[in-house]
């Protein structure tokens, strides 16, 4: 049985047009949910995964605009509204911008908390009292284990990251009487092209306890309950995913 029986709720997944960002809208509609599969620049990508869950038998479209631009955000938020609430919400968007605090640009610093802090932001702030008047709502960020453990290289990362749990933990406190729901989960190595750039199966085995990377699957499943009515007394938590890492 899908955990999401109500064909009217619509979610909404930032950064769907990627590996895991496509896992997670395949596993919302395959639950029930008209998805809303977001990108910003690749809006191709975004169709075409579109295209497939309607060919599993989901409901799907696309939007495109930048989490980071509060106007452009705001405004196609606001369209997306027009058509009525979106009830559930999946802060998938983040990019990377590696380098070593001391050599890091204030450039670097800035974009990667833009959209992943920032774009949490302009995306749920205006869904939130839409989703309070139906008197339900699921509200899932995607952190990482940087944010707990920390990461050479990627303060900026880890920081924009680590701010969307204390983020969640104050929303959740405030939405909860509303039958709104706020989490977070920390996925560690995650399959993905990005995953099998920067960590060869020896540094898998020897950083993961489990000696493997997850899969987008995965960690789709547990977005996928968070989002379900099962889900609905798990609140303000921090869900590592990471093989044991945490």
């Amino acid at each position: 049985m899908p955990a999401i029986a109500r064909p009217n709720r619509r979610a909404l997944v930032t950064g769907g047009s990627g590996d895991l960002g496509a896992a997670i809208c395949r596993q919302l509609a395959a639950d029930g949910c008209h998805v809303i599969v977001h990108a910003n620049r690749n809006r191709d990508a975004a169709e075409a995964e579109v295209a497939a869950i309607q060919d599993a038998g989901g409901r799907a479209e696309s939007v495109a605009f930048d989490v980071a631009d509060a106007a452009a955000a705001g405004a196609a938020i606001e369209t997306l509204l027009s058509e009525g609430p979106i009830q559930v919400v999946v802060n998938n968007a983040g990019i990377h911008d590696d380098a070593p605090m001391a050599g890091m640009g204030e450039a670097q610093w800035k974009r990667v908390i833009d959209v992943s802090l920032h774009g949490f932001f302009h995306v749920t702030q205006p869904l939130l009292l839409p989703m309070a008047r139906t008197r339900w709502g699921r509200i899932v960020s995607v952190s990482s284990v940087a944010a707990v453990l920390g990461n050479r290289g990627q303060t900026n990362y880890a920081a924009a990251k680590a701010a969307l749990h204390g983020a969640t933990k104050s929303l959740a406190r405030e939405m909860a009487s509303r039958g709104v729901t706020a989490n977070v989960v920390a996925p560690g190595v995650i399959q993905g092209k990005m995953v099998e750039q920067a960590f060869p199966p020896e540094l898998i085995r020897q950083t993961v306890p489990a000696a493997r990377a997850g899969t987008p699957d995965e960690v789709a499943s547990l977005v996928g309950f968070l989002c379900s009515d099962a889900a609905g007394y798990i609140n303000g938590q921090v869900i590592g995913i990471n093989g044991g890492m945490a």
